[in-house]
């Protein structure tokens, strides 16, 4: 089992979404541009809260931005008094980049994924299915620990791949849910470069936009649909806002992200 638990789910997740070609080994940045080890960041008991903080520039309290790569835009992420309640507002022109939280890993059993959030532009020729048009005005990633031997050669290979590029591990598994332009609600997609990426869609199309959507998901259950087993332990959240694929723009906005233990008595 993998222990070390890094913030890894940008740069495996992400490495991955966007591809893996033509990245160096200090492709994973901070926000001016300086490689960084996500293997040293502290492991959160929680998710911090941007309700929690006054509006300002820079990074909200908890979360680490990662820059892919140095010819990759980064999308601008900025805590704002919005309808009177401070939420993360993302900005992206043909950019991608993201925040993320190294968990202290937990069991996913019983455990819910809860947030709102609302996109306020389309992105017309987005599509999921299709590697190069992914892009998405807001997406939540969920990186889960597992036995990485019992996978194909060609998921290892992967693995490898990836931790070349950018000098740390791949999760077992990554579960990403997206609002999707084109893909009904419920669409599950595998990612265009590894099945170790599944993207669930809660949100479609461009006829809601400006709308807050509250989303409360089952990890557990989410990942057994996705994978057909059993989910090992929860070790970081991450959330992205991109346009490079599609080379257009968007603005969205994340409420508080939240994980919840269901009361199973």
């Amino acid at each position: 089992m993998w222990k070390r638990a890094p913030l890894f789910l940008i740069l495996s997740a992400i490495l991955i979404l966007v591809g893996c070609a033509g990245l160096s080994g200090d492709s994973v940045q901070n926000e001016a541009g300086q490689p960084f080890n996500a293997d040293l960041l502290p492991a959160q008991e929680e998710l911090p809260k941007f309700s929690a903080e006054t509006a300002r520039n820079g990074m909200p309290n908890g979360w680490n931005f990662y820059r892919i790569a140095p010819f990759k835009k980064n999308t601008v992420y900025r805590l704002e008094n919005y309808q009177g309640k401070t939420v993360l507002s993302a900005n992206s022109k043909t950019s991608a980049s993201g925040l993320a939280v190294k968990l202290r890993p937990r069991q996913a059993s019983n455990l819910l994924l809860q947030w709102e959030w609302k996109a306020l532009n389309p992105i017309v020729n987005a599509d999921n299915t299709d590697g190069y048009a992914d892009d998405a005005p807001l997406r939540i990633l969920v990186a889960f620990d597992g036995n990485k031997s019992k996978l194909p050669l060609k998921e290892k290979m992967t693995f490898e791949m990836a931790n070349l590029i950018s000098g740390q591990e791949m999760p077992y598994a990554t579960l990403m849910y997206i609002w999707s332009g084109k893909s009904p609600v419920d669409t599950i997609i595998t990612n265009a470069h590894t099945s170790r990426i599944k993207m669930i869609v809660v949100d479609s199309g461009w006829d809601n936009l400006g709308q807050w959507h509250k989303h409360q998901r089952d990890l557990a259950a989410d990942y057994k649909r996705a994978y057909g087993e059993a989910p090992g332990e929860v070790i970081g959240i991450a959330l992205l806002t991109d346009t490079d694929n599609t080379k257009s723009e968007t603005r969205a906005f994340y409420g508080d992200i939240e994980l919840i233990r269901k009361n199973t008595k």
